[in-house]
């Protein structure tokens, strides 16, 4: 017998007395005890898998259990292949910004928002720069009004040591 990774009992780890027994169609073939359901299956070389493990009423279906396994696993990655990880771009600007540049970081912000990235939108103060916090916040403040048709504040604007930032998300 080959062993498998599984997480449903199959064949002879199954430990109840009788068992309701429904066949690889779907047609169900009534209560009977384990070990007469464990011949019925290994008789047409399939495995008795115990689907539901209620205690009152345990439900067990013959199938070909690797075949089983393996089409799961198929379904598992295309359903992991769907998913989309939003990562998080991160855009450094001074709080003294040129307005050309300004609109270069803007536009490519919108590009990350559009394709459902996060953006981190983050202020450097170099020097005395840090006296003037005030300028930082409005240069965050011009990005949020920039991107207000793409995006919502995620995390508002929070000054940590020398860096002043906030936290786009994508419009869902």
């Amino acid at each position: 017998m080959i062993c498998i990774k599984q997480d449903l009992l199959i064949n002879e780890q199954i430990r109840v007395k009788e068992v309701q027994v429904i066949d690889e169609s779907g047609t169900q073939l009534g209560t009977m005890s384990t070990s007469e359901a464990i011949d019925m299956a290994m008789s047409k070389s399939k495995d008795l898998v115990l689907v539901s493990g209620n205690v009152s009423n345990p439900v067990c279906k013959i199938m070909d259990y690797g075949k089983f396994k393996f089409e799961q696993s198929k379904r598992e990655k295309e359903s992991k292949k769907k998913q989309t990880v939003a990562q998080l771009k991160e855009i450094r600007v001074t709080p003294n910004i040129e307005d050309h540049d300004f609109s270069f970081k803007a536009k490519n912000a919108r590009k990350f928002l559009e394709s459902g990235d996060k953006v981190k939108v983050t202020v450097r103060f170099r020097g005395r720069e840090l006296n003037h916090a005030k300028l930082g916040e409005a240069v965050l403040n011009k990005f949020v009004e920039e991107l207000e048709e793409v995006s919502t504040v995620e995390k508002s604007a929070k000054l940590e040591g020398k860096n002043m930032f906030l936290i786009l998300a994508p419009l869902k």
